[in-house]
């Protein structure tokens, strides 16, 4: 079966990052066999000339433009809700992509359980693995989600997430799961959360190490002051662990930040005590979104909790065939 594809690039004052890598974007779509495809460049109120130069350049892009800076998943699912193809292609400006990128992941949408798929990322000038699948590193009441494996003996494999730096979706399933949580905003844990919730409405993510694809390090958040970045990371955490744990779990993941917070209240410690003061005024509008997603699980008979999508996962996985980073 042969598949249409959106590719999705979310952008902010990246002209001079889409001047090198939209290039590779073309030359992957035809190596890669596909001629029915689109490319949507989603704008983020940009104060470069972002959008001059792909308007002068590339005037078969469609270009969306935001009147005010929306965050990471803001702004990609406006362009996401304008894609008309199969597949959404969510694509980040600072990624390269090589030739032939999709070919081995496409016969994975043959399956109807797929959600999505993501490929291995290395550096941008060496071959260092930056990025592969994502292991569900969990225990009791953390939901850490940071590390990755690669399978030694296997190229295709499970992943509990997928990078929002290249990350192939199912349109239709991504619209009906609800594209990213806009509570993300600017940026972290929204592509953890998008994956946790596939998993857990029976949904199956993948990760193909055939494709490959070039990538510097956290090139836009490090143009962040540091202090923000700690403060909305600790907050976007708060808010995984309370939209995706429950019971027992719920209840001890609220005990253990409350004491945390009093003992870094002792400690002077004013980063975590923003982060708590926000996730506690969000309170009201998280429990709003775990109750959607409820409704939704409900609709799907999904009743799928966190503990086992990990489960599934880690079934799949024999430790000493993996080598995790």
């Amino acid at each position: 079966m042969s598949y249409s594809i959106s590719v999705i690039i979310p952008n902010y004052n990246g002209k001079h990052l889409l001047e090198e890598n939209i290039p590779y974007v073309f030359s992957a779509l035809e190596t890669s066999k596909i001629s029915d495809f689109e490319i949507i460049i989603s704008d983020d109120h940009s104060a470069d000339d972002s959008v001059a130069f792909i308007k002068k350049n590339y005037p078969t892009i469609k270009v969306i433009e935001n009147h005010q800076n929306k965050g990471f998943s803001g702004n990609t699912n406006t362009g996401i809700r304008a894609a008309t193809k199969d597949l959404v292609f969510i694509l980040n400006t600072d990624v390269q992509l090589t030739n032939e990128y999709f070919v081995h992941q496409l016969p994975l949408f043959n399956q109807d359980d797929t959600f999505g798929v993501m490929g291995k990322i290395i550096g941008l000038n060496s071959d260092k693995i930056q990025d592969g699948a994502k292991y569900p590193n969990y225990s009791f009441g953390d939901i850490k989600g940071t590390a990755n494996y690669i399978h030694l003996n296997k190229t295709t494999h499970y992943s509990l997430f997928m990078s929002g730096a290249n990350a192939l979706v199912n349109r239709k399933k991504l619209i009906e799961i609800g594209c990213f949580n806009e509570i993300y905003n600017p940026y972290y844990s929204e592509d953890l959360d998008l994956g946790i919730r596939a998993w857990r409405l029976g949904y199956k993510i993948y990760f193909e190490s055939r494709s490959i694809c070039r990538h510097p390090n956290s090139a836009t958040i490090k143009k962040e002051p540091n202090q923000k970045v700690r403060v909305i990371s600790k907050r976007n955490k708060m808010y995984l662990h309370y939209l995706h744990l429950n019971g027992i779990e719920f209840m001890y993941f609220l005990l253990k930040i409350t004491l945390k917070s009093f003992f870094r209240t002792l400690a002077l410690d004013g980063n975590y005590l923003k982060s708590y003061y926000l996730f506690i005024s969000s309170i009201s509008k998280l429990q709003a979104v775990k109750n959607n997603f409820k409704q939704l699980q409900h609709v799907k008979n999904s009743p799928i909790s966190m503990g086992q999508v990990i489960a599934q996962i880690k079934k799949s996985i024999v430790p000493s065939e993996i080598q995790k980073f």
